[in-house]
């Protein structure tokens, strides 16, 4: 079986054109200048579609890879903090990355968004679902089977993206009673249909809509190979279940939350890491961890040399070469001194300016994400921790602490002996179990919490009371200017 990555290498030069043309125009998409191939006869053909299909995935893997976007849940939250400089002018000296200067202090402008390419690019991705919808039924040398999958590929991956963006643009959905605040445009048509002035949905109907892309996909997967290289590296019917179920959570639609991560647990054929192997498959430099449902893998050429990978962010090499997050004292402190996902944190001394003078001072980088990792975007971890969640709003305690345990257990961290405050205690399980995986921010906003951020801070602005104008970013001001049915988040 060829690997996904040296199929993202092979294809790339059609790929950035197919990409390149799937942003433009609805005029230049009639035109085939040079070697440039159009949409149309990109389009006409299987393989083809199976080149944009690859193409895509490694869009998504690109967009959330950004620093931007891998760092913000947990930045905002309070699990992350920075390191010191290695530049010699401001050799020990800890400043805040210029690309998340402004989400940091929860002032980011409209005009100079630190999210405005996450924005754009996550439109461009949503184009080109509608893209392949549009164009599949046409095909005429694939079988049903297989425009069936990519339809679901496509519709999957579109309501993923609208789902990111609605954590990102729209407040938490019990922000209002009945989520009748602003949630996010929901593109359902590509630029070929010319082009459009949408207006921003309520919440409600923005996760109407996205669970309605995801129930139309969910029949359309089979066994069909259509994709080469690792299973987990695309959706399936399992970790687009567990998408579900993460969106349920959010919508705090309790039932269909535990219905829908117990689907998960029960059928997937994914079992939970033992705790045997827990700290070591984590610390693989190449292979996802076992339990994963999806990990969306990162590229690679023809020699094996990585084009991206989130060790860019969070990764140590030695004491003159590291990057620029590592763990808060916040987030290590939340774990018992048995707890064996203490382990996770590679503790090492680093030379940090202090009133004048170099000392060095100890920072945990995670070894979650050293070496060649991907971007781990659902694990069956998760899929407990949701069942749980919801398992104590349906007042079905037992469970919920049974669940909670299991992880617990895994961890080598104390039994709960009782049901009470089960609540905080799920909430810190998942900071704990979670981190860097992106979801603090979002757990603190749908359970409307306050932000609090001690230890590294160093911004003017450390906390936020919930509730807040500053939870949710604003949409990029070009975006705003193009479409004058696009309305502004209230701040901004």
């Amino acid at each position: 079986m060829k690997d996904i990555k040296n199929i993202i290498r092979l294809t790339f030069p059609m790929l950035f054109t197919v990409v390149f043309l799937f942003q433009s125009c609805s005029d230049f998409l009639e035109q085939e200048p040079g070697t440039q191939i159009s949409i149309t006869e990109q389009l006409k053909t299987k393989e083809g579609f199976l080149q944009a299909i690859y193409g895509l995935y490694s869009h998504v893997e690109s967009n959330l890879r950004t620093e931007r976007f891998a760092v913000y849940a947990d930045l905002q939250g309070g699990n992350l903090k920075f390191t010191p400089s290695l530049l010699s002018t401001k050799k020990g000296e800890i400043s805040v990355p210029s690309v998340i200067s402004n989400i940091y202090s929860f002032d980011d402008q409209a005009e100079e968004s630190n999210f405005s390419s996450f924005y754009a690019t996550s439109y461009d991705i949503i184009n080109q679902t509608n893209l392949l919808l549009e164009f599949v039924d046409a095909l005429p040398d694939a079988t049903e089977a297989e425009k069936n999958l990519i339809k679901a590929h496509a519709l999957t991956i579109r309501a993923y993206t609208h789902f990111l963006l609605s954590e990102v643009y729209s407040q938490n959905y019990g922000y209002t009673e009945d989520a009748s605040h602003l949630g996010i445009v929901y593109n359902t048509q590509s630029i070929t249909k010319g082009i459009q002035y949408p207006a921003r949905e309520t919440a409600a109907n923005t996760y109407a809509l996205i669970i309605n892309d995801i129930e139309t996909a969910l029949p359309l997967y089979s066994n069909t190979e259509l994709l080469n290289g690792p299973a987990y590296s695309y959706f399936n019917s399992m970790s687009t279940k567990a998408l579900l179920a993460r969106v349920y959570l959010s919508k705090k639609d309790w039932q269909n939350a535990y219905d829908t991560a117990n689907d998960v647990i029960t059928n997937s054929g994914v079992t939970l890491t033992n705790a045997a192997d827990y700290i070591s498959q984590w610390e693989q430099s190449d292979l996802p961890i076992s339990e994963v449902l999806l990990e969306f893998s990162i590229p690679k050429n023809a020699a094996g040399d990585v084009g991206g990978s989130l060790s860019s962010i969070f990764g140590y090499t030695s004491e003159t070469s590291y990057n620029s997050y590592v763990a808060s004292e916040d987030l290590l402190n939340l774990y018992e001194s048995t707890d064996l996902r203490r382990q996770l944190f590679l503790q090492q001394p680093l030379s940090t300016l202090v009133e004048g003078n170099q000392v060095k001072k100890d920072y945990y980088f995670t070894k979650k994400f050293q070496g060649n990792a991907g971007y781990t975007a659902f694990r069956l971890t998760e899929q407990y921790l949701i069942r749980a969640e919801a398992a104590i709003a349906l007042n079905r305690l037992e469970e919920a602490k049974t669940d909670i345990n299991t992880i617990r257990s895994r961890a080598n961290a104390t039994a709960l002996n009782s049901t009470d405050n089960l609540n905080e205690i799920l909430f810190l399980e998942r900071r704990k179990e979670l981190c860097f995986e992106g979801h603090l921010f979002f757990d603190i906003a749908r359970n409307k919490k306050d932000v609090t951020r001690n230890d590294g801070c160093i911004s003017l602005s450390c906390a936020m009371t919930y509730p807040s104008l500053k939870y949710v970013l604003p949409i990029p001001r070009r975006n705003i200017n193009l479409n004058p049915n696009l309305k502004q988040n209230e701040s901004y």
